[in-house]
């Protein structure tokens, strides 16, 4: 059995989790720090203390987050927006595309669902085509198979292509710079769902060099949330346009995507905390630290109940094993099964429906200890066993 990681000392007392439960499920929502809630609420008492000096000088303030974030992500200042989510990020850009009754939006069969919802209620407001590339026949895949199954997909209608950075319920990692080269020699316009990434990987968006890129910062960026950002290449900013038009909208993107009215940015101002965090603990140190614990976590689960601990990319700090055929294979009952999970284990994991069959996905952060997957693991196996 593989032996886990030593534990990073400096997480004691960095978070105000419930001890009586396991956190198993940072990928959904994350985890805030409490050195970025204290900066968080600072930010809020001080907009609070005096409202309209905090919203006069809010524009400057975010650009300042703004550099420090996509300094981070070795982006371009001027094409970073801060956004709430990556479901906002897709909107955007799905929204500044022109698209008609003549063309197709590709996605792949690993698309995450709000963003799949996105795209398909894009593509009838413009009578468009959605296709969708089958990159997991059969569960078992390679990078190279990844972009075989995408380029396949790609038709004289297709005009974006919609793909993940790291997938959600199957937590796999996508060659992305490769899908965007090809794509772009294809005359196919990329939209990246990085939601994953920042925290999580190491990353170059400047590098990748898609058209749209958007990542969310409270997943393993340690900001508050609703967190996010919306990266977009040079020739495709002037087209963007935020979905809510406000005061600043004439200003141009990022501004415009930015500034609507009197939302409060203050988790965005908070959120170059978390990402200082994350460089004072070591940012390769706490990668290793969580990709190597959720291996430990699936290692321990696949040896307790029998099931198949499906391949993972040894970067990512989340594993997948998959439920027997028919056990949580709809949205409803997966959600059933980890509510029983929570309520009987005391254990909150990710359980989502996928071809026939749930799927449990582990996440790993700083916070978690390896007795904590031990349990799970043991606990799991018994709702196995009684399960009809």
């Amino acid at each position: 059995m593989t032996v886990p990681p030593a534990p990073i000392e400096e997480a004691a007392g960095l978070f105000t989790l419930d001890p009586g439960k396991s956190h198993l499920n940072n990928g959904s929502f994350g985890t805030v720090p409490v050195p970025v809630q204290r900066r968080h609420a600072e930010l809020r008492a001080e907009m609070e203390a005096d409202t309209v000096v905090f919203f006069r000088g809010l524009t400057d303030r975010i650009a300042a987050a703004r550099a420090e974030v996509a300094a981070f992500l070795d982006a371009d200042p001027a094409g970073l927006a801060f956004t709430a989510n990556v479901t906002e990020g897709v909107a955007v850009a799905l929204a500044s595309l022109p698209l008609g009754i003549r063309d197709e939006i590709l996605i792949t069969d690993h698309c995450y669902g709000a963003v799949q919802l996105a795209v398909r209620r894009r593509a009838e407001a413009c009578g468009a085509k959605v296709g969708v590339a089958e990159v997991a026949r059969g569960g078992m895949w390679t990078g190279d198979d990844a972009v075989q199954a995408i380029l396949d997909a790609v038709t004289p209608r297709t005009r974006v292509a919609v793909f993940d950075h790291v997938t959600s319920a199957t937590a796999r990692l996508m060659p992305v710079h490769r899908l965007v080269t090809e794509l772009r020699a294809r005359g196919v316009t990329t939209v990246v769902d990085g939601a994953h990434v920042p925290g999580m990987l190491p990353v170059s968006l400047n590098g990748i060099g898609a058209d749209f890129w958007t990542g969310n910062l409270h997943k393993w960026g340690f900001a508050p949330r609703s967190t996010g950002v919306l990266a977009v290449s040079p020739e495709w900013r002037a087209r963007v346009r935020p979905l809510i038009v406000s005061w600043f909208a004439e200003e141009g993107f990022p501004v415009a995507i930015e500034s609507q009215g009197t939302r409060d940015h203050t988790g965005w101002l908070a959120a170059p905390y978390g990402l200082r965090l994350i460089g004072e603990l070591g940012a390769g140190r706490i990668r290793r630290h969580n990709a190597e614990l959720a291996e430990y976590g699936q290692r321990l689960l696949a040896e307790a109940t029998g099931l198949a601990a499906w391949p993972g990319d040894p970067e990512l700090a989340m594993r997948v094993v998959r439920l027997p055929q028919g056990m949580a294979r709809t949205f409803e009952a997966a959600l059933a099964l980890a509510v029983r999970v929570t309520e009987e284990l005391g254990c909150h994991v990710a359980i989502r429906p996928w071809q026939g069959a749930g799927l449990v996905r582990l996440s790993a952060q700083i916070y978690n200890r390896p007795d904590e997957y031990q349990r799970f693991a043991t606990g799991f196996a018994g709702i196995l066993r009684n399960w009809v």
